[in-house]
């Protein structure tokens, strides 16, 4: 009986090893229970609490700010509203769209090239099918020559049709600023 009293813990260490269980989990749990969801807000926040560090970046949009908070940015090579709409991002001016279609027949597989105009780069493009065969059509491939001034595109068959269809490649051409 007296080895089995030797090897229990003394009834002094128990008590503090629960008292030292309830102080470490009481503090856990009352930062849990204590704030609700979303219960941090302007009132709470010291002045000057939130700096540029703690914003992700991107995180902001416009109404965020008050107006005349956010200065004007480049307006770019032609002005605030020229012939091709909206400025786009700085270093990128003159934004033009370069279409081309290939001929409507029913041969597959049809690839073709949208080239920029000398001096602009592509910075974006797409394809798509049409006609009456285009439900029996995929894209295969849609991607930026590597030169960077033209934007391909290559369609087949996925089902045999004598229906036609035509291949449309478009390119999204810019001068930018190196």
């Amino acid at each position: 009986m007296r080895a089995l009293l030797r090897r229990c813990p003394s009834s002094a260490t128990v008590i503090a090893s629960v008292a030292l269980l309830l102080a470490l989990g009481g503090t856990s749990v009352a930062a849990v229970t204590v704030l609700p969801r979303n219960s941090v807000g302007t009132a709470q926040l010291k002045s000057n609490a939130v700096t540029s560090a703690k914003v992700r970046n991107g995180s902001l949009l416009r109404a965020d700010f008050r107006r005349g908070q956010i200065p004007a940015g480049p307006t770019g090579a032609r002005g605030p509203q020229g012939p091709a709409g909206p400025p786009g991002p700085a270093g990128i001016a003159a934004l033009e769209r370069v279409d081309i279609t290939t001929p409507t027949s029913s041969a597959s597989p049809k690839t073709i090239s949208a080239v920029c105009p000398s001096g602009k780069r592509v910075i974006g493009g797409g394809a798509r099918v049409t006609g009456s065969g285009a439900p029996r059509v995929s894209i295969d491939e849609a991607f930026p020559d590597s030169d960077g001034t033209k934007f391909n595109g290559v369609a087949r068959e996925v089902v045999a049709t004598s229906l036609t269809w035509t291949l449309q490649v478009y390119a999204m051409c810019a001068t930018v600023a190196s």
